[in-house]
């Protein structure tokens, strides 16, 4: 086997990082790949990242010729460029854009939970704003109810860039916030989940707290 060629600046906490760790199982790329860890911090983010990322945020991808690209969406539309097999992002046409724009909402859930998550660990009680939190609650719930709504027979359909990206959204959300109660109001999204969680990439992807 030969050794990784490029370098993922990685955390197994990272909902960000984790659709590019799916990605590279689905595709049979894992191999291709050095992880390096990163601490998951927005005040204190590692020298080595800065350097190669100026905004200090992961998923970063160190290439072979020592250029890096980030965020995840460039990342994955770039490694999925990289193998044989059939494309996980359709290259053209509406189903393009389809399927870029679930991926999208899955990121805002993303994006949302995140800051979420860290106005509820890195300010104290007495600071949090609690106007802003209810709004980016109600952000994730809007955008999981247009995707029970809409979205269940597309995810379905295939596991592509779009599934990973929403698999990866609710993973997030059983991680830091189970008292969500997200599946008693989305039930398909739920059964949905369930049974793409069973799926070889996602199990090895499991975060570990």
């Amino acid at each position: 086997m030969s050794a990784p060629s490029m370098t993922l600046f990685h955390n197994t906490l990272s909902p960000f990082v984790r659709k590019v760790m799916v990605l590279l199982h689905e595709t049979g790329q894992q191999d291709r790949v050095a992880l390096q860890d990163c601490v998951l911090s927005p005040v204190s983010p590692s020298a080595e990242l800065n350097a190669d990322n100026p905004l200090g945020k992961i998923p970063a991808l160190r290439l072979a010729d020592g250029n890096v690209i980030h965020d995840s969406r460039v990342i994955l539309e770039y490694l999925d460029h990289q193998h044989v097999g059939n494309p996980l992002i359709p290259r053209e046409g509406s189903a393009r854009w389809r399927r870029l724009t679930l991926a999208s909402m899955a990121d805002g859930i993303m994006d949302a939970s995140v800051m979420v998550r860290y106005e509820l660990v890195l300010r104290a009680p007495e600071k949090h704003w609690d106007e802003w939190l209810d709004a980016q609650r109600d952000k994730i719930r809007r955008a999981l109810a247009l995707l029970e709504k809409d979205a269940i027979a597309e995810l379905t359909s295939h596991f592509d860039v779009a599934a990973i990206s929403v698999a990866c959204a609710l993973g997030y959300l059983d991680l830091r916030f189970p008292d969500l109660g997200w599946r008693e109001a989305n039930p398909q999204l739920a059964n949905w989940f369930f049974e793409v969680s069973q799926r070889p990439s996602m199990i090895a992807t499991m975060p570990k707290p």
